[in-house]
């Protein structure tokens, strides 16, 4: 069993500063949970005390059913993965795989079984006499992700391990990552500042914020039930439009923009969006959900024209970027829709798809 609990954590720097609030989480055995947020929000100092690289200041971190607090890292019986790799220049692949079980007195030929194994499942099989220096990026990650299996941990901590790694490799070790996760299924703990690593890695993400827990949930959930406006604009690219609006009920409640333009509200969320009429609010609406003007069009859609600004071609799709009384506003549209930069556009605003915050507590309602 190896399920990770973080119990009202805190970790305060000299000077009384924060770098963790007080957070509270709770990682199932065998789960992949990825802490995800900009940078100084947490997510590596957080990461760093489950493996005892830091020291607390308050609260309990308990690994596999034991408080650990003042257990030191190396009998905490995890493994990390770096985002600087940390392979001995002058030890063969093997030998930095091996490096661990040695200090451990593993016997040789399980060291070897354990080594192959690892190497075989990475694909590095035929790097293992190499020198790191011998080894692109993604095969020196490999031979780090390859000494942390080898361990069999409780455990598996990455801190930001893809970030020195161009993209099309990321892509590549994004996939790689999750394979061996299905193959071994340890518990994970993964921080990036990379929403899209987040979104496709992780059983649960977790979304910090200024040393505190914004969200914590699946993918999915995330993406389309966020709580906050941080959670809403964080997870997503492009990410959400923002558009400053009134809550209106004047023959039925919609939505008013500053320039007197309104949208309706669908009749499913009226109940729960009535209580703040008259209130100013901000409106949420993903790229997704502005697109182009199709033939039949599903309940709740409004039609506005749009002025463009840019055009950003991506193959599958194309951004189509423009303002609405000053505010920017990006919207998807098929690539063979006809559009220029400084023509209008008729477009669709999908308000099945809306969200409603409130601009006081950035909560969304």
């Amino acid at each position: 069993m190896a399920q990770v609990s973080i119990r009202k954590v805190v970790k305060e720097y000299e000077g009384g500063v924060q770098a963790v609030k007080g957070i509270d989480l709770e990682i199932a055995d065998h789960e992949f949970v990825v802490l995800v947020g900009p940078s100084g929000c947490g997510k590596s100092t957080t990461l760093r005390m489950v493996a005892g690289l830091e020291e607390i200041s308050g609260g309990e971190i308990w690994i596999g059913g034991d408080v650990v607090n003042d257990v030191p890292p190396r009998d905490r019986d995890i493994a990390m993965v770096f985002q600087n790799y940390a392979l001995y220049p002058h030890m063969s692949v093997f030998e930095n795989m091996a490096f661990g079980l040695k200090l451990r007195k593993f016997p040789k030929d399980e060291i070897k079984r354990r080594v192959d194994e690892a190497a075989k499942m990475l694909d590095i099989a035929m790097l293992l006499d190499r020198k790191p220096k011998a080894l692109s990026g993604g095969q020196r990650q490999r031979v780090a992700m390859g000494r942390a299996i080898v361990r069999n941990p409780k455990v598996f901590l990455f801190d930001e391990p893809l970030s020195n790694l161009d993209a099309k490799l990321r892509v590549q070790m994004r996939t790689e990552i999750k394979k061996v996760h299905q193959l071994v299924p340890t518990t994970t703990v993964y921080v990036t500042h990379d929403q899209v690593e987040a979104m496709t890695l992780a059983d649960r993400v977790v979304v910090m914020n200024h040393g505190v827990i914004e969200q914590v949930g699946p993918p999915q959930e995330l993406y389309h039930n966020p709580k906050t406006r941080f959670v809403a604009g964080f997870i997503g690219s492009p990410a959400m439009n923002f558009l400053p609006v009134r809550v209106v009920n004047e023959g039925g409640l919609a939505v008013q923009l500053a320039n007197g333009v309104r949208l309706a509200v669908p009749p499913q969320r009226v109940d729960r969006y009535a209580p703040f009429t008259g209130k100013e609010m901000t409106l949420g609406l993903r790229p997704e959900h502005l697109t182009e003007i199709k033939d039949q069009e599903k309940p709740n859609v409004v039609r506005f024209d749009a002025t463009v600004d840019v055009l950003e071609p991506m193959g599958m799709e194309t951004m189509v970027h423009f303002f609405i009384d000053g505010q920017p506003v990006c919207a998807r549209i098929d690539p063979n829709t006809p559009a220029a930069p400084r023509e209008i556009l008729p477009l669709a605003a999908d308000m099945n798809n809306m969200h409603l915050i409130e601009n006081d507590s950035g909560k969304v309602v």
